[in-house]
């Protein structure tokens, strides 16, 4: 079974950037979906972004325009690239892998911390 784990989280900013690394311990080349979660203190588990093998990518209507999701399979790797960063964004994310579209393997997660 694949592991995920989170690195790039910390604090920033607002207005500021952080690119999020989720570095697979298998090739992720045969994943057809994975994607970013984050959890705000006192909130639910929210997605962020998603992508697919094919390179499709959806994102939450609150991070649209701001972030980025990638993925490089050579690598092993999926990216989030983070813009304009708000206090609103500060959260856990963490990495996941979906299986038939279900969220089934996260990361430990990594925290972001946006100051005002």
């Amino acid at each position: 079974q694949v592991q995920l784990v989170e690195s790039g989280g910390g604090l920033v900013q607002a207005g500021g950037s952080l690119r999020l690394s989720c570095a697979a311990s298998k090739s992720i080349f045969g994943i057809n979906v994975m994607g970013w979660h984050r959890q705000a203190p006192g909130k639910q588990r929210e997605l962020v972004a998603t992508i697919t093998s094919t390179g499709s990518t959806n994102y939450a209507d609150s991070v649209k325009g701001r972030f980025t999701i990638s993925r490089d399979n050579a690598k092993n790797t999926m990216y989030l690239q983070m813009n304009s960063l708000k206090p609103d964004d500060t959260a856990v994310y963490y990495c996941v892998k979906y299986n038939s579209y279900v969220p089934n393997i996260w990361g430990q997660g990594t925290q972001v911390t946006v100051s005002s």
